[in-house]
């Protein structure tokens, strides 16, 4: 996937209000920030911090408040980081037209957004065609990089807070299973620094909870890295997802 414009470069002063960032870029300076969108509703934990690289793309929609859009951010040991969460599904959808994953490979048909569910859902991603049963995917996008005691480990998390929603999709996911149908987990990670996957139980451990239901019900967990650069991003590297992970929680 390749970004539409080529992206430029700035340095972070402050997100804030949730949907909106300050940088300085070479058109701008401390006392007159350029404040750009952001397309991440989440804490953002690890990736906001003041002084980082970001990388922010242009629209030309004259109608848009906020003509930039912040994608990408560089956190101090060099990992780039994508914080446009739709990014996630535009990469999984890109990976599986292409075949890339081949767990979900054997699918012909690919459709994006299908209601389904007893919660009033949207799947990212069901799966028909050429083989039974019929495969529902949904994807989270993971950022968080464990920290603890200032040290990258490598291990990644999702979600980074409290999810609601999050849970209701597993729940969701579940009943599919239930129902005779193949049901996927795919946490696509957008942190380059992040090696292996687990569900953040410390953070939210009715997600941990249900996570694990899901697994012994037959729902499959999934983790792919992508390979991520101002130039553009692609799905490239299968990673582990293990559910118990000693977080020090």
């Amino acid at each position: 996937m390749q970004f539409s414009s080529s992206l430029c470069r700035g340095q972070l002063i402050r997100r804030y209000k949730r949907f909106l960032a300050d940088v300085i870029h070479q058109d701008s300076s401390p006392e007159a920030p350029l404040t750009i969108h952001c397309p991440n509703t989440g804490k953002m934990t690890g990736c906001a911090e003041p002084g980082w690289t970001v990388y922010f793309s242009t629209s030309d929609n004259q109608k848009r408040k906020y003509a930039h859009t912040w994608e990408l951010v560089e956190n101090q040991r060099g990992d780039f980081i994508c914080v446009n969460t739709a990014r996630a599904n535009l990469l999984v959808g890109e990976a599986l037209e292409q075949k890339r994953i081949p767990q979900l490979a054997q699918y012909g048909d690919i459709r994006a957004e299908v209601r389904y569910g007893n919660e009033g859902s949207r799947i990212d991603f069901l799966l028909s065609g050429g083989v039974e049963p019929v495969c529902y995917v949904e994807v989270k996008s993971v950022t968080l990089l464990d920290e603890s005691e200032g040290e990258m480990t490598g291990q990644g998390y999702f979600p980074d807070t409290e999810s609601l929603r999050a849970q209701k999709h597993v729940r969701e996911l579940i009943d599919c299973v239930n129902n005779g149908h193949r049901a996927v987990l795919l946490f696509c990670v957008l942190h380059t620094g992040i090696e292996r996957v687990s569900p953040a139980s410390h953070l939210d451990s009715a997600y941990g909870a249900l996570v694990a239901e899901a697994l012994a019900a037959g729902v499959e967990c999934l983790a792919w890295r992508a390979d991520i650069s101002p130039g553009g991003m692609q799905l490239v590297q299968a990673l582990p997802f293990d559910m118990h992970v000693n977080n020090g929680a």
